[in-house]
C-alpha cells in the first residue's frame, strides 16, 4: 500500500508541475490531512539592456544592484521563504522591525512577507548584527530572494 501512495504522490507532483507551467505560477502548495507538498521553480527576470550613457544621478543607484548580487553568495543571507510582498514594519508609519546595525537574536522578526493576504513573520534564523536590508517596504519578493544579511 505504501508503494501505491508513492505512485499517487508522484502523479500529484507531476500534475502540480504541469499546472505551474500552464499558469506561469512560481509556486504551488497543497496540504491534505497529513500530506503536504510544495512545488516551486525559480524564475529568472532579465532587465532590458540600455545603450544610452547613464546620467550622473543614476550612478549611485547601481550600487544597490551590486550589493544584491553580492548578497546572493553571502553566507549570512536570510532568503524569502515564499513569493509575496515584503513589509519592513508591522504597520504603515511604524518603526521597521530591524535597521542596519541592529543586533538580533534567534527568532526575532526581521520583516513580514504577505502572501495570499496572510502576513507571515520572517524570523531571524541566527543571532547577529544586521549588515544589510536588501528590500524596500512594499517590495514584491520571489522565493529564495535575499531579504537581509546577518553577520
Amino acid at each position: 500500500m505504501s508503494n501505491k501512495k508513492n505512485t499517487l504522490d508522484q502523479d500529484l507532483i507531476r500534475q502540480l508541475a504541469l499546472l505551474l507551467d500552464e499558469t506561469n505560477l512560481t509556486e504551488i502548495e497543497l496540504e491534505r490531512d497529513d500530506f503536504r507538498v510544495r512545488v516551486a521553480r525559480q524564475m529568472t527576470i532579465e532587465a532590458p539592456v540600455t545603450t544610452a550613457a547613464p546620467a550622473a544621478p543614476a550612478a549611485p543607484a547601481a550600487a544597490p544592484a551590486a550589493t544584491s548580487a553580492e548578497a546572493e553568495a553571502h553566507p549570512g543571507e536570510v532568503p524569502s521563504p515564499m513569493v509575496g510582498t515584503a513589509y519592513r514594519s508591522p504597520e504603515p508609519g511604524a518603526r521597521p522591525f530591524v535597521e542596519v546595525g541592529d543586533t538580533v537574536a534567534v527568532g526575532d522578526t526581521l520583516m513580514i512577507v504577505e502572501a495570499m493576504k496572510t502576513m507571515n513573520q520572517i524570523p531571524s534564523p541566527r543571532a547577529g548584527r544586521v549588515a544589510a536590508v536588501l528590500v524596500e517596504d512594499g517590495q514584491p519578493v520571489e522565493f529564495g530572494e535575499p531579504l537581509v544579511i546577518l553577520e
